[in-house]
């Protein structure tokens, strides 16, 4: 266990060492947080609530869903696939260590690092220029974090198996990009799953994609309250351990034929 917390803590350095970098970020970020502000509050139009938000939770809902991402957001997909093309996993699949949990291990430094340099002063930043509502209630926060590690986890694990689908397509930037846009938008980022039509949420119920984005973020604007939260996080926590089953399968079989494409 030590070397993989070795691996935290080195990705975190190196994200370190770049920090300013995510300076310009928050302010990337504070923008697209007051573009959504004003126009949530154009649709709103003075009304009191939409599907049960009001417009300040819907404006609490969109800043923590930005800043969020940046918790769980990461790209080992297009790490595997470089290392994949460039022949390194060759060389990372002989080392004393488990190749999926080191890279689950880097995106967690990573994530820790966008959390306490990025999503925490960026939030203080937003709070500081659009009305946010922080709760007061201390178990609100505990299932919110809670909700975020598991966004993390299942994020995380999406991003191994669309990395690993390059050992069998040789090239697959096409399926990260359409995997991003796919997350960003059924995840709940760019719209919550309630506002969708009852046909589509109960299609996306299929789907681990609402437990990234929605999830989180209606527990903190406290949208979801008393047994939906532990029902929300439970959900969370059966895509968690259902997409294991797929990581592992895809992994045995993207061993056995591996192709280097260079190196």
């Amino acid at each position: 266990m030590d070397k993989y917390i070795e691996m935290i803590r080195i990705r975190f350095l190196m994200m370190l060492a770049y920090r300013t970098n995510y300076y310009s970020g928050i302010l990337i970020y504070s923008i697209n947080i007051g573009a959504y502000y004003f126009l949530w509050t154009a649709i709103y139009g003075g009304k009191e609530s939409i599907e049960g938000l009001s417009a300040i939770q819907m404006t609490t809902y969109v800043a923590v869903s930005w800043m969020a991402r940046a918790f769980y957001f990461n790209n080992i997909d297009r790490e595997i696939a470089l290392e994949i093309k460039e022949g390194k996993v060759a060389v990372e699949l002989i080392r004393p260590y488990n190749y999926l949990g080191m890279k689950t291990m880097q995106a967690f430094g990573e994530g820790i690092f966008r959390l306490l340099f990025f999503s925490v002063p960026g939030m203080v930043i937003v709070a500081l220029v659009f009305p946010i509502e922080f709760s007061a209630n201390g178990m609100t926060w505990l299932f919110f974090a809670s909700s975020l590690v598991f966004s993390f986890i299942i994020n995380t694990q999406i991003n191994l198996l669309t990395g690993m689908v390059t050992f069998f397509l040789f090239n697959n930037d096409g399926l990260m990009r359409a995997k991003r846009v796919i997350i960003d938008l059924f995840s709940g980022l760019l719209l919550p799953i309630s506002f969708y039509p009852m046909w589509a949420q109960d299609v996306m119920a299929y789907f681990p994609f609402q437990a990234i984005s929605y999830i989180p973020s209606m527990i903190f604007t406290e949208g979801i309250q008393g047994n939906e939260v532990l029902q929300a996080i439970l959900l969370q926590g059966f895509w968690a351990v259902v997409l294991l089953i797929p990581v592992q399968v895809i992994w045995s079989l993207a061993k056995k034929r591996m192709i280097i494409q260079g190196g």
